[in-house]
């Protein structure tokens, strides 16, 4: 009976199914070639001092009290710019080319932030919800623009092709993945930079789009180049982020 007994034990222990252990998300998205820039407990180690008034926080809500500011509690996870409200726009150290992204972003109500590919092509994260689409709202390829005689858009920029806007206070997540203009040997560009598809809240809102300049007044001051920083614009209003990572696709 011992006999039989050991061999039955011994059955069961050779049809047992040993597990690895289960990875982070973090673990996946190095594997598939992503870098946390913000989130999963990182700091601000990801971007180019100055850091001006950016804190990290536990969280972040509208504020009860003026919801055209945020309120935060203490802890990790967020990047908070208010109070005061405006500082430093931030830059990352690293240089991309070809780049996806994803960012998780909350504005209050009004606020007017954005992220620019090479420091240069802006997608904008504006308070639209509820508003007319326009290239200068949520998710829109920011116009060119002249600084004098005083400053104003001399073109229409690209609105998204819907208005995918959550409420002030509530997390949204833009999603897009950005070519870098192309140069040949002696520097000459020969291909626009380009969306290939941008995403915001899970909707499409750009497709195979070429972006011929640089947004705003950059066009004017800033010469193209096949490679820079992403920028996160904080000196426009509130504004909090909770994720920022990238994937470049260059590499």
């Amino acid at each position: 009976m011992r006999i039989v007994r050991a061999i039955a034990a011994a059955s069961a222990l050779s049809s047992v199914i040993v597990l690895a252990p289960p990875t982070s998300r973090a673990d996946d998205d190095r594997q598939e070639g992503w870098i946390t820039l913000f989130g999963d407990g990182t700091g601000l180690e990801a971007f180019q001092e100055p850091h001006g008034a950016w804190r990290i926080v536990g969280s972040s809500s509208l504020n009860p009290d003026d919801p055209r500011h945020l309120s935060s509690e203490d802890g990790t996870g967020v990047m908070i710019n208010d109070p005061p409200g405006r500082t430093t726009n931030l830059l990352t150290t690293r240089e991309f080319g070809d780049v996806e992204i994803e960012i998780e972003y909350m504005l209050p109500e009004g606020s007017n932030a954005g992220v620019k590919f090479l420091g240069l092509y802006e997608i904008q994260m504006f308070d639209s919800y509820g508003k007319p689409i326009d290239a200068t709202g949520n998710g829109g390829v920011y116009p060119r623009a002249e600084l004098l005689p005083r400053y104003h858009h001399i073109d229409e920029g690209f609105p998204p092709l819907v208005n995918a806007s959550k409420p002030p206070g509530e997390w949204q997540t833009l999603r897009a993945v950005f070519r870098a203009p192309r140069f040949d040997d002696s520097g000459k560009k020969v291909a626009h930079a380009r969306l290939d598809r941008a995403e915001l809240n899970g909707r499409l809102i750009h497709e195979d789009l070429e972006i011929p300049y640089p947004t705003g007044h950059a066009w004017r001051t800033r010469a193209e180049l096949p490679r820079g920083p992403l920028m996160l614009q904080a000196d426009h209003g509130p504004v909090a982020f909770r994720v920022v990572r990238a994937r470049p696709l260059d590499d």
